[in-house]
């Protein structure tokens, strides 16, 4: 029977279902189900939903571009995790206009509601179909599908199109599609291959859903940190300095300054030890660690890699074969263990320049990293205490609705990427997978996504756009202690390696802003903020009352700027306001009389307090960190 009949008979079969999975994999309702499968109903709710859904989408919008465009050719055209693009061919760019032309003619298309049929083909006969129907890059994606597997294809009226699958039952259950925007990708993501036009879009089973995304996707541009960094003077870059090599502005240094004091801060309390190591070292160090064999392409290189006759350095990609130096600087007993090194490490990564992304991903970053050898048996509560430090730090900052758990893995079946052996490897995981699950922690696997020396968990966070980035990992490594001689004796007098935990409390700094800028929409919490406070004498008949209350606030260690220029006070405080500055003081006569401010926060509320009661309002909103 079919999966539609299967969950019809179980009862399982609503109007929202518009897909089925089998065994865990997404399928057409129509796919066959066997005896002993396991089999639910799909609907756009699910993850897996929402892509077959969008790929249906994405073949709507290939038939209308041949519908229209008859000369394009079509490459792929997948689901992604927002919604769908097609790479088409075509000599002539896509203009605005042919945007809505392209919708309208999708619109046609659901309208029609023309019924998705699945067929499959020979080798021989798929290959002679798509090249009458004039598609090339059709031709070369089935020779390069393996021999026995199925080659098929999905009919929807006249447009017939290679394609895998799974889609829905016809096109008229798309009902709400748009364009959002048309881009140049290479065949292939290739730079030596032909620039193809990439038509992005998404779609929805409801019109109220597409307005509601709209208006989300709106809310991100308002918010992307590209755009209101800039804006609020917390960083630039330069093309003569590079790509992925951002200038911090006075505003934006202090808010990574202050984060970066409040992590050393809160890692001493947790016994933690700061270390301080070289950003370079020569190739001998990386050869040690394995990271000249396994990440010499995301290094940046001073000298002749392959001229062994000569010194070559390396920039730091990351900190633990310096921090194992401070390790192996004197003999060590298991009585010295735990031991934790912390730091504040510079790093340099040579991204490739279609990664940069503002301060998301950027070639030199700062990191609060940290690496922490003990015995087996602490190993547990080690790993629990750097998870606890990541949690309480993504809670202060307001994040940690906003994150996800990756249990990250080798894949044994590019054995080349990684060291160690299947057993060390097998135990690792094991070890990790028992404590994450004796921890509760809520993780995906993500397979191939470890470091070459041992699993990790990596803390997932999602920018306004959508886009998923890793913003703290803790890793646990059993091989590097051995490859750089670290050992210990233990109780009974043998020398053995401790394991070690690579992590990081907050991850990378400019990560870290980016993301805050995008969640405050640049109106940070008060602690954070670069300037806490700003005093707006109402003339300068008052800057020497101004001056007063400006020294109390700094005195008691509030950031604080005085703008009397001879500005009208309407203007100034608009400028206060676009500024996203937590507090005004507005400071009048009245105030100068009695010894009071008046306060003004971001909702315009406000209230008359001596200098002595605001002083200690607003320590105690920065004492603890009040969002």
């Amino acid at each position: 029977m079919t999966a539609y009949e299967y969950l019809k008979e179980k009862e399982l079969m609503q109007r929202s279902v518009i897909a089925a999975e089998i065994n865990g994999k997404a399928c057409d309702l129509t796919a066959e189900v066997k005896e002993g499968d396991a089999v639910a109903p799909l609907t756009f709710e699910d993850e897996n939903g929402k892509k077959v859904f969008w790929h249906t989408a994405s073949h709507i919008l290939a038939q209308a571009v041949k519908n229209l465009y008859p000369e394009a050719k079509l490459t792929i055209g997948p689901a992604t995790d927002k919604g769908f693009y097609y790479d088409v061919d075509r000599e002539k760019p896509f203009t605005s206009d042919e945007m809505a032309v392209l919708e309208a003619e999708m619109a046609k298309i659901v309208k029609a509601d023309y019924k998705i049929e699945k067929f499959v083909l020979p080798r021989d006969e798929a290959k002679k179909l798509m090249e009458e129907k004039g598609e090339p890059y059709k031709v070369l994606l089935i020779d390069r599908v393996p021999e026995g597997e199925e080659i098929s294809f999905y009919k929807q009226g006249d447009f017939v199109d290679l394609c895998a699958g799974p889609h829905l039952f016809s096109t008229g259950a798309v009902k709400a599609i748009k364009i959002l925007q048309i881009t140049g990708a290479y065949w292939e993501g290739d730079a030596k291959n032909k620039v193809l036009q990439r038509i992005y879009g998404v779609a929805f089973p409801k019109k109220d859903q597409l307005a509601a995304h709209l208006e989300q996707l709106e809310e991100a541009k308002k918010r992307d940190h590209n755009k209101l960094g800039r804006e609020l003077e917390l960083f630039t870059t330069v093309d003569v300095i590079g790509q992925g090599l951002p200038i911090m502005l006075p505003k934006g240094a202090r808010i990574i300054q202050t984060l970066q004091r409040w992590i050393e801060d809160e890692e001493a309390k947790r016994g933690w030890q700061l270390t301080k190591t070289p950003y370079m070292a020569k190739r001998e160090l990386y050869k040690l660690s394995g990271h000249w064999d396994h990440y010499l392409d995301g290094m940046f290189v001073l000298g002749d890699p392959n001229d062994e006759t000569k010194e070559c350095f390396a920039l730091r990609p990351m900190t633990c074969p310096f921090q194992y130096q401070a390790y192996l600087n004197r003999a060590r007993s298991y009585r010295d263990l735990p031991l934790r090194y912390n730091e504040t490490s510079t790093l340099f990564r040579n991204e490739d320049s279609g990664e940069m992304h503002g301060l998301i991903r950027v070639r030199q970053f700062t990191i609060s990293e940290g690496h922490l050898m003990c015995l087996p048996e602490q190993l547990e509560n080690e790993f629990k205490g750097c998870l606890e430090l990541a949690i309480y730090t993504l809670k202060t900052l307001g994040l940690y609705e906003d994150v996800s758990y990756r249990f990250s893995q080798w894949d044994p079946d590019n054995r080349d990427k990684y060291i160690g052996t299947t057993e060390q490897w097998d135990e690792a995981q094991g070890i990790m997978k028992k404590i994450l699950d004796n921890l509760e922690i809520p993780y995906k696997i993500g397979i191939g996504e470890a470091a070459f020396y041992g699993p990790k968990l990596d803390i997932q966070i999602k920018n306004v756009h959508g886009k998923e980035d890793t913003l703290i990992t803790i890793q646990i490594d059993q091989l590097l202690a051995e490859k750089f001689g670290m050992e210990y004796t233990d109780r009974d007098g043998q020398k053995k390696n401790p394991y070690i935990i690579h992590r990081t409390s907050v991850g990378c700094y400019e990560r870290t802003l980016a993301l805050l800028i995008e969640k405050y929409a640049g109106a940070f919490p008060m602690w954070l903020a670069p300037n806490q406070v700003t005093i707006l004498p109402v003339s300068n008949a008052f800057d020497d009352y101004a001056y007063e209350v400006r020294d109390a606030l700094q005195n008691a260690g509030i950031r604080c700027e005085l703008d009397n220029r001879n500005e009208k006070i309407g203007y100034r405080i608009r400028e206060a306001k676009m500024s996203k500055v937590p507090y005004m003081l507005v400071l009048g006569e009245k105030e100068a009389t009695s010894g009071t401010v008046t306060t003004r926060n971001r909702k315009d509320e406000s209230e008359t307090l001596s200098i002595a009661d605001v002083v200690t309002k607003f320590r105690k909103e920065i004492d603890e960190k009040t969002r």
